[in-house]
């Protein structure tokens, strides 16, 4: 089954909000074996959004729309697809009712928005909303099926949920299981030509790499007549990725980074300190993520003039004259320094270029150093990063958790 998102919504257009809707669709679908080909936002427009239906009925089965169901004019997504289907629009007495019963209930009056909201596209399954006063539908037309779901996330989460799933799985005739492991501390590039063959003998299970903020991800998918079956399939395959990948997988689904490191912090009695620069506090920030971190994390702290790194961490003025900031040396200096002064069992640092300006001819924007001063060793890291100065400042933070990780794992307790 073929699939289309339509996402309808002038705020989406011009970007006052973010798309999550078509998202969290997305995943589910191919959760369900269900290929999404195509993606569109439509604005609340009568033409556009008539195009958009005439469009996705040619090329998909499955048409999924989200927005357009509430009460004002332009809220036109049931009243267009009821024209193109060439349907009456007529109502649906007990979606009226609870209208009526929602209104009612806070002493408000009902207008004919508020109505229009309980008609649906003769023929329509309708799928009750308890979240909101805008009901979403399903409308079955030759071999094809619309899904008109509410905008707002509370309301079509819920929905898709425990209408849509149950109704889509009806036409499954295959079970699909999926593994996403999570990779850290290897390029996109590299980590291909480690499994390519893998890739490319590809059948039943499928391997596909995804790049993401925080590192990479492996995701295999089969299919099968049963679960049990499906599973199976996959076992091998993921072996196979494990022993060539090896540590740089460091978790599954939606495992983070943070919490792989909170755990094994946690888990061995490792208290830890962070002194920062370039970073300003993320690295912390990232590890505070994780619930029950206070007991390991003592504290952080941001050294971004040169000053604070003399005066919280004892790096010594005769260290960044000569090394400058940004070097082996300060990164040392600071990871030590904060673990002396935390008294901890790990003290991390991190100092380096975001850009965009800064940068010198022997220190270009990206090069960063990770300092780890683990049980009174030092250890430090350099990186020679690129982009711009979110993208690096993100880098460095979850390179340094992925150092902090292999740090851990590999110490001799």
């Amino acid at each position: 089954m073929k699939a289309e998102i339509i996402s309808i919504g002038t705020e989406l257009l011009l970007g006052e909000i973010v798309n999550t809707n078509a998202q969290y669709i997305a995943k589910e679908l191919a959760s369900l074996g269900i290929d999404v080909y195509h993606q569109s936002v439509v604005g609340d427009n009568v033409g556009r959004l008539y195009e958009a239906y005439r469009v996705a009925f040619q090329r998909a089965d499955l048409i999924i729309t989200t927005g357009g169901l509430g009460p004002t004019k332009d809220d036109m997504t049931k009243e267009i697809a009821a024209k193109f289907l060439n349907r009456k629009l007529v109502p649906h007495n007990e979606s009226l009712k609870i209208i009526e019963e929602f209104f009612s209930k806070r002493n408000l009056p009902v207008n004919d928005g508020n109505r229009k909201q309980g008609y649906f596209p003769e023929g329509a399954i309708i799928l009750p909303n308890p979240n909101g006063t805008a009901p979403a539908c399903i409308v079955e037309h030759n071999d094809k099926k619309l899904i008109l779901l509410p905008g707002p996330p509370r309301e079509m989460v819920p929905l898709f949920e425990t209408e849509v799933i149950p109704y889509l799985k009806k036409y499954q005739d295959k079970v699909f299981v999926f593994k996403v492991l999570n990779i850290s501390g290897i390029g996109e590039g590299h980590m291909e030509e480690i499994i390519m063959d893998i890739v490319d003998n590809q059948t039943n299970p499928t391997v596909a790499p995804y790049a993401k903020t925080q590192g990479l991800t492996l995701r295999i998918a089969a299919s099968g007549f049963t679960y049990e079956e499906a599973e199976k399939l996959i076992v091998p395959v993921e072996k196979q990725i494990r022993d060539r990948l090896g540590d740089n997988i460091y978790g599954e689904g939606d495992t983070t980074l943070e919490a792989v490191v909170a755990e094994l912090l946690i888990e061995n009695k490792l208290t830890i300190a962070t002194a920062e620069s370039c970073t300003g506090g993320l690295l912390s920030g990232r590890l505070i993520n994780y619930p029950g971190i206070s007991s390991v994390f003592m504290e952080g702290v941001v050294t971004y003039s040169n000053q604070s790194k003399i005066r919280l961490l004892d790096v010594k003025p005769e260290t960044l004259e000569k090394y400058g900031a940004v070097s082996q040396e300060v990164a040392k200096e600071m990871a030590e320094g904060i673990y002396k002064s935390a008294g901890t069992s790990i003290g991390i640092s991190v100092t380096g270029i975001a850009g965009p300006a800064g940068e010198t001819e022997t220190s270009p924007v990206g090069l960063t150093y990770i300092g780890i001063c683990m049980n009174g060793t030092t250890k430090v890291k350099k990186l020679n990063l690129s982009g711009d100065r979110n993208r690096i400042r993100n880098m460095i933070t979850t390179s340094a958790l992925d150092l902090l990780r292999r740090e851990i794992i590999n110490f001799s307790f």
